[in-house]
């Protein structure tokens, strides 16, 4: 608006008033001069947008400030909820063992508990996820209808796909295992004593969870789902790796016990089998069982020791009345379908224990990718791509300088196999046990020696080969693979220092065995220590220049290493896994002691070798890439 007074124009400046603003007086007026860009203020107030703006951005600092701490503080009692579920997955198995007082609804149904739980959380991300997928579409199809470019949503997979194919062969196991003690329900409930709805319960909940966490890992992705739902997904995710736990602690107790239980009717005399069978719920004479103990192979000391030792063991057996958790273990391996897992567990819970420990680890690293709310924004920016059309792929692989590693392998393999031929034929023939194991034991030094050997030939032609930084995209995806790797070495070592302490100690000086097992395991442990070093020196090295890509340097080493771990990955499971295998060690530590220490590290040692393959085939297949790098 324009002012004439006496031929002067007056041009008045407009003016904005803000009420209640912080920075200003009550009522206080703001004025913007346009032309000149200046900013006035009445009432005192000369600083207003610089002092809103401050406002502004402390209120945000503040708001961004706290909502980190929530989730500090939603991470930390997350993680402190597994501690406590891993906890009690310790205490109620031992006190089950030690105690016969715990009913079977308070010891089974933790486990349900923690199943249902683990279900529930999965369901709750796929309803989420379906809920957000309509939106998605609904924004690809505008993208793609305006600009002619295909859109794709970016997923993000924890692990190889070799690790996640072998995950879905070890859950096919565990699934076939919970699938046979599943079948006992049917035996049981027509047994007096032995019927408890939780035989069928617990095993048909931890099939589904296999199922939909198998579905929910290595099939699919909800990652940028649960960032929505931060606080329930870091609880549910703990959860989840809680339940492995558990399940892993689980199957590892009530398997020492009945391989224990096995042991003890084994070395009794058939006239005898029917006494623990018929009085594994009710109370049982176990001075017959005893009697019958000392009276079975009376010449030898070691076994003389060993039946005391499995009669004391069976004598404090925790049997109690039919609504305890172990009158139910007394049941459930004296029917067919028991005696069938019995047969097959020494196959099939390495299955168990090996899916837990690659699901547990897989979740952890999901729980700690949760994104708080300031990483959302610049996470979507790359979670929708555009995909140029491509021509159709045509799998290849590149199997040059391979062939030599792949016969020599193929050879172990084979001279395997007839090792392990040798030792079931010649252990069921009275006599002839400790011959078995010596052959046994000499091969699978020669094996250790080998794969020691190829692994320092495998250093030296590899050391000129290009070294690379943990920044590389194709080292990213060794990264899981190389955490379990070390994990998995743990069992190798845990097996090999108690083997050579139980043999190097042994009181019977005259054991044939004992001076083999103390070198088998010695070049056990030596060959795996260099072995995982080469794997993870290997997995940085890149081959560099057309003449290493066409020579491929260690690659032979590298096809031998890899069939030969099969090789001993069969030794393992079939042969080593079970604890008669050694029986200077289970008169050295005990019955108890011996099942125990073979459960925990077996397993991890199964898992190494069968991990070992995938790692070296991953250096196998990334590190002579004909790629520039």
């Amino acid at each position: 608006m324009i002012e004439r007074n006496s031929g002067v124009q007056y041009e008045r400046m407009p003016t904005v008033t803000f009420s209640n603003l912080q920075g200003t007086a009550s009522g206080s007026t703001a004025t913007i001069n346009i032309q000149s860009g200046t900013t006035s203020a009445r009432n005192g107030s000369t600083a207003f947008f610089d002092n809103g703006a401050n406002s502004y951005h402390a209120k945000q600092q503040k708001e961004k400030n706290r909502r980190q701490g929530n989730d500090a503080i939603s991470s930390a009692l997350s993680a402190t909820y597994c501690k406590l579920l891993v906890l009690l997955g310790v205490c109620l198995p031992i006190t089950e063992v030690i105690s016969d007082q715990i009913p079977t609804y308070v010891y089974q149904g933790f486990y349900v508990y923690l199943y249902v739980g683990s279900i529930l959380f999965v369901i709750f991300l796929y309803i989420s996820a379906f809920r957000n997928r309509s939106l998605f579409n609904a924004l690809k199809d505008y993208h793609e209808k305006n600009s002619n470019v295909h859109l794709k949503h970016k997923v993000t997979h924890f692990g190889s796909f070799y690790l996640r194919v072998g995950a879905i062969a070890f859950a096919i196991g565990t699934m076939v295992y919970s699938g046979l003690e599943f079948g006992q329900f049917f035996e049981l409930n027509g047994h007096p004593g032995c019927r408890d709805v939780f035989v069928a319960i617990t095993p048909i909940c931890r099939m589904v969870l296999c199922i939909v966490q198998v579905q929910f890992i290595f099939l699919n992705t909800t990652y940028m789902d649960m960032a929505r739902h931060k606080v329930t997904s870091r609880f549910g995710l703990m959860h989840m790796v809680a339940t492995n736990l558990c399940e892993w602690l689980y199957v590892l107790v009530e398997e020492t016990k009945h391989e224990i239980f096995h042991i003890g009717q084994h070395e009794v005399d058939p006239a005898h089998d029917l006494v623990i069978h018929n009085n594994s719920v009710s109370g049982t004479d176990w001075s017959a069982v005893n009697e019958s103990l000392h009276h079975h192979h009376p010449l030898h000391p070691l076994d003389t020791t060993l039946l005391t030792n499995v009669s004391s063991i069976l004598a404090n057996a925790t049997v109690g009345p039919p609504p305890t958790a172990a009158a139910f273990s007394g049941c459930s391996r004296t029917t067919i379908m028991g005696a069938l897992v019995q047969q097959l567990s020494p196959f099939l819970f390495p299955c168990t224990i090996e899916y837990s420990l690659i699901c547990a680890v897989i979740l952890f690293e999901m729980w700690k990718t949760v994104k708080s709310i300031p990483d959302i924004d610049k996470t979507r920016k790359n979670s929708v791509k555009p995909v140029a059309a491509k021509p159709a792929h045509h799998f290849s692989v590149d199997c040059s300088q391979s062939h030599k590693g792949l016969f020599f392998g193929i050879m172990i393999i084979v001279m395997t196999i007839i090792s392990m031929i040798m030792y079931f034929v010649l252990y069921t023939q009275p006599g002839y046990e400790l011959v078995a194991t010596q052959e046994v034991t000499l091969w699978e030094t020669f094996m250790y020696f080998m794969c020691a050997s190829a692994v320092i030939t495998g250093m030296i032609l590899m050391r000129d080969l290009r070294y690379i930084k943990d920044n590389s995209d194709d080292h990213h995806s060794m990264d899981l693979d190389n955490l379990l790797l070390i994990v998995a070495q743990t069992g190798v070592y845990l097996y090999g220092m108690f083997s050579i302490l139980g043999s190097y100690f042994a009181k019977w000086d005259t054991v044939p065995d004992r001076v083999e097992g103390i070198i088998a395991e010695v070049f056990g442990v030596v060959q795996t220590s260099l072995q995982t070093m080469f794997i993870l020196h290997a997995s940085h090295r890149r081959c560099k220049g057309n003449k290493q890509v066409r020579r491929k340097p260690g690659r032979e080493i590298i096809t031998f290493l890899l069939v030969a771990n099969i090789a001993i990955w069969f030794v393992n499971t079939l042969i080593k896994g079970r604890a008669v295998f050694r029986e200077t060690h289970l008169e050295f530590f005990g019955v108890w002691g011996w099942t125990i220490i073979t459960h925990i590290s077996m397993p991890l040692a199964i898992f190494y070798r069968f991990h070992s393959t995938i790692c070296l085939f991953e250096v196998w297949k990334v590190t002579y890439k004909a790629k520039a790098h």
